[in-house]
């Protein structure tokens, strides 16, 4: 393998990634950081610059392959970040490492973040939860391992009623569960101890994308004196968006909202179907992820730590507007 050529397990692995063999957050993390421990393994790179110059080509081969999903410049970061010496022999010795902790950390994180987030729950607490999260799934797992009773009012969360899957799970895990309407959610807020949503990012600010309605909901619970609590793996982390407002909102298509017999018989309107929206940090009670539980406005010290000291300070290079979030979406 000559210099900056691609070691085939690479190539073979950002195909997958890209053909999407290879799904979902974490599993996708763990191929890219696979991938550069294949790359600095079988590097023949003659000096440090060179290989350097690989596992930079190697990284950006991969992030092509799926640029907006989090997970995977989060892992290429974590990696690269650990990519240090002065000998060819050094860094390889150094970026396998790197890859080799994350990998490892990546497969007790979910398990790690399950009993962060079961210390909130104390014994006979009621939860309310939004769409369908495997992170907080493990928390309340966690609790019923320690013996805790928990209940649960899960929303629906519409157009696609992922909070039905929730419903499921939940009651596999011994829970008591009421499920509602989205519309209903303000109603109940006051019989509940907290209201617990997973993320699909975060910005370095500590606002929360997930979930169309999520906003809502924190804006309600606040509203009512219920802490939300955001359940989410650190691979979750967006150290590139430094506030909410600049995430750009996937919307889909029309027919999850209404079949075209029924629009055809309304008339001439127009539908729209954000996928998700963003709660801005002043309505985050609780960030937990597996390195522990942080106020949204510590989040982006836990981003430093892990991804660089690059990462931006959004409260002093952006100042936080009351406006933004994702109402304003």
């Amino acid at each position: 393998m000559g210099a900056h050529d691609l070691d085939a397990s690479v190539k073979r692995i950002a195909a997958d990634i890209a053909a999407m063999e290879t799904r979902g957050a974490a599993a996708i993390a763990d191929a890219a950081a696979d991938a550069l421990r294949q790359q600095a393994k079988h590097s023949d790179a003659e000096t440090p610059d060179a290989f350097r110059a690989e596992l930079r080509a190697a990284a950006r081969r991969l992030l092509e392959t799926r640029p907006t999903a989090v997970s995977l410049p989060n892992a290429l970061r974590y990696v690269l970040q650990r990519m240090n010496g002065d000998s060819v022999e050094t860094l390889r010795r150094n970026t396998v490492a790197g890859a080799e902790e994350f990998r490892t950390r990546l497969d007790h994180a979910q398990a790690d973040l399950g009993r962060v987030g079961a210390n909130r729950l104390r014994d006979g607490d009621r939860i309310m939860t939004h769409c369908h999260s495997t992170d907080v799934l493990a928390c309340v797992e966690t609790a019923r391992e320690q013996g805790k009773e928990v209940s649960a009012i899960v929303k629906e969360t519409r157009p696609r009623n992922q909070g039905r899957l929730t419903a499921e799970r939940l009651v596999e895990l011994g829970v008591d569960v009421t499920l509602i309407v989205d519309s209903a959610a303000r109603r109940y807020l006051n019989d509940v101890d907290h209201v617990l949503v997973g993320a699909d990012a975060i910005a370095a600010d500590g606002s929360v994308i997930n979930k169309i309605g999520t906003s809502g909901l924190a804006v309600n619970a606040r509203d009512r004196g219920t802490p939300i609590v955001v359940a989410a793996q650190t691979i979750k982390l967006d150290p590139d968006t430094m506030t909410g407002n600049l995430v750009e909102i996937e919307t889909r298509d029309e027919s999850e909202v209404i079949d075209r017999p029924d629009r055809e018989a309304i008339g001439d309107i127009s539908v729209e179907n954000p996928a998700f929206d963003v709660t801005p940090p002043r309505y985050v009670d609780a960030i937990v992820t597996e390195r522990g539980q942080f106020p949204p406005e510590s989040i982006v010290a836990l981003m430093r730590e892990l991804f660089g000291e690059a990462v931006a300070d959004p409260w002093i290079e952006s100042r936080p507007s009351t406006e933004f979030g994702g109402d304003e979406q």
